[in-house]
């Protein structure tokens, strides 16, 4: 009976730690009195939305870079989820790639961030908007980020890290406020399937994106496609790793994603990691 009271202590301090933090979020993102949220479409640009509609109502508003690099189905999420909220959203569309971004240095993050967060801040700014928001957790400082760089040199605020939420936080208030991405898995932009040095052009994210989509129709929830040259390699969650041993599917899925301009398909035996493909970066 001791044990059970403490466990139901534990679990009602944890609640309330969670609803000190938002309410610290609602006050950091109310101080400006207007702002705009850079917005993916992802479980933590999501819920800043929210919490920005929340403390600012018609103040806030939502922008979408739409580049190559942001799989339809991503952009069509956003939409849905922004409408959801009653947020205003504006998509800027970004047909090309930068050049220093389609190099593909390791630095890639960073430059594609000053770009996009850059014309995301001029944008809120021609609207009279002082301060744009990303949605950096207090996770993210555990991963290479050279983005974060970027965002601190265009002074782009990260509210969420601040109120010192971490992910795990985020996914809980996004459930209980009802927020469909509360249990969406973790993306990252296309260009992160393709290795540091090889070069990044619309011909490769568009297969990339067509493979990501074909796992998708099969059900699978947590995947990666990194393409290395002709070489599609499929990252799946752990857990989802045996649907992959029966031939019918694996002869199926191989075919398809060859269709695509992939002359191999292969898979990642120990299956989907967050930022496998910084296993090359010195530590």
């Amino acid at each position: 009976m001791v044990e059970l009271k403490k466990e139901v202590t534990r679990e009602t301090e944890t609640k309330e730690a969670i609803i000190e933090k938002y309410q610290r979020l609602l006050h950091i993102l109310a101080v400006p009195g207007k702002g705009a949220v850079a917005f993916s479409g992802g479980v933590d640009s999501s819920f800043l939305c929210y919490a920005a509609a929340a403390a600012l109502g018609t103040q806030a508003i939502a922008i979408t870079i739409v580049s190559p690099m942001l799989p339809k189905s991503e952009i069509q999420g956003a939409a849905l989820i922004a409408q959801k909220i009653g947020i205003e959203h504006l998509l800027i569309e970004e047909s090309e790639l930068d050049e220093t971004v389609a190099a593909n240095p390791k630095e890639r993050c960073y430059f594609c961030k000053k770009l996009e967060f850059g014309t995301m801040l001029a944008a809120a700014q021609a609207r009279g908007i002082p301060i744009v928001w990303d949605g950096s957790n207090l996770d993210d400082l555990g991963d290479y980020r050279p983005g974060l760089k970027a965002l601190e040199e265009l002074h782009i605020q990260s509210p969420l890290r601040e109120a010192g939420l971490t992910k795990a936080d985020i996914r809980e208030l996004s459930r209980r406020f009802d927020l469909p991405t509360w249990d969406k898995p973790a993306f990252a932009c296309l260009a992160s399937r393709i290795p540091y040095g090889e070069r990044i052009d619309q011909a490769k994210l568009a297969k990339i994106e067509k493979a990501e989509d074909t796992l998708r129709a099969w059900g699978f929830r947590q995947f990666r496609v990194r393409c290395h040259d002709q070489i599609a390699r499929i990252e799946v969650a752990p857990e989802e790793r045996r649907r992959f041993f029966d031939e019918a599917s694996l002869d199926r899925i191989s075919q398809t994603i060859k269709s695509y301009g992939f002359v191999y398909v292969a898979f990642e035996l120990e299956g989907y990691a967050m930022g496998n493909m910084n296993r090359v970066l010195p530590r």
